[in-house]
């Protein structure tokens, strides 16, 4: 007669995963998945629904020894409620028995392991001696970007530019609080930019793309939804454009989408992150580069993996 193990999940809060995972650590977690041969293209897709008063996200993976879901939540109006737009819980369970092991807060999650990628391919497609950098967005996503871009390059200045004049000063001062040198900045300083971050919810783009300079490395993480871009055309098309995976860029990268369907970007010419990790892409000197990221569940699980291994 087989007896039912009764099993109480381990949580983890927000606090204990900026305890247990640092930047560096949450970028290497993804460079060695990639490494290892794991391809994203075999992730399974985002699901999103309609819920309450905005939507519900179900993002599942499964690697190795281990499966999980991030639930997440966007309701466009909490900010006027002075709740977050974006909230999220992860779910991690061993794949042999899919027995929950752990309970994550899945928005410091998402908030690590989204500029942690990033910075997987920034690495590798920014320049050498990139020392400037500039954010588009004054979220936490911009100020994750900011640490995470220190920490791949010996940044001289950080550009902050944005809609709102305190939170821009607000970033501003927690930059200069590690030791950056920072200040505000105008949509059009990306022309002296060696690195440039799109930390955004924007529908249009933010910015006129031929100033952007060859070598550039442009990283647009902030809007996944067909109809939202942070990007132009004509900059989508006159750079290498590197995602997460192909299909799903196609589905939901607004930035790709919209330039194949203005003919200014082939689908065919894409290339991935796994390419760049593996060496099989590298970075052009006579083009900007392009990250064009969308977050996907493969990332939530690695760095899921490693909160709880740190504590186990």
């Amino acid at each position: 007669m087989h007896t039912l193990q009764s099993t109480t999940p381990a949580w983890y809060s927000s606090e204990q995963v900026e305890l247990a995972i640092s930047p560096a650590t949450a970028r290497l977690l993804l460079e060695q998945a990639l490494a290892s041969g794991f391809d994203p293209a075999t992730d399974p897709a985002r699901m999103i629904t309609p819920a309450g008063a905005g939507d519900m996200l179900l993002m599942p993976s499964v690697i190795g020894e281990w499966a999980g879901i991030k639930v997440a939540t966007v309701a466009p109006g909490n900010p006027e409620l002075g709740m977050p737009r974006i909230q999220a819980t992860y779910i991690l369970m061993d794949a042999q028995t899919l027995t929950a092991r752990a309970m994550i807060e899945g928005a410091m999650l998402t908030a690590l392991r989204t500029p942690a990628m990033s910075a997987v391919a920034a690495d590798r497609l920014a320049a050498p001696d990139a020392q400037t950098l500039m954010v588009f967005g004054t979220g936490p996503q911009a100020w994750g970007h900011i640490e995470a871009m220190a920490a791949i390059r010996d940044l001289r200045e950080v550009l902050v530019s944005a809609r709102n004049p305190q939170r821009i000063q607000e970033l501003v001062e927690r930059a200069r609080g590690i030791g950056l040198s920072a200040r505000a900045a105008a949509p059009e300083e990306v022309s002296g930019a060696d690195i440039i971050v799109c930390a955004t919810s924007a529908t249009d783009p933010l910015f006129d793309g031929s100033l952007v300079k060859d070598g550039a490395c442009v990283v647009a993480m902030g809007s996944h939804e067909p109809e939202y871009r942070e990007l132009d055309g004509a900059l989508m098309g006159r750079s290498l454009v590197v995602v997460e995976d192909i299909a799903t860029a196609l589905r939901e990268a607004g930035d790709v989408i919209q330039a194949i369907a203005e003919g200014t970007l082939e689908a065919g010419s894409l290339t991935t992150a796994s390419q760049l990790v593996l060496g099989q892409t590298a970075r052009r000197e006579d083009a900007p580069n392009i990250f064009k990221g969308t977050g996907m569940s493969w990332q939530d699980l690695v760095v899921a993996a490693g909160v709880h291994g740190h504590f186990a």
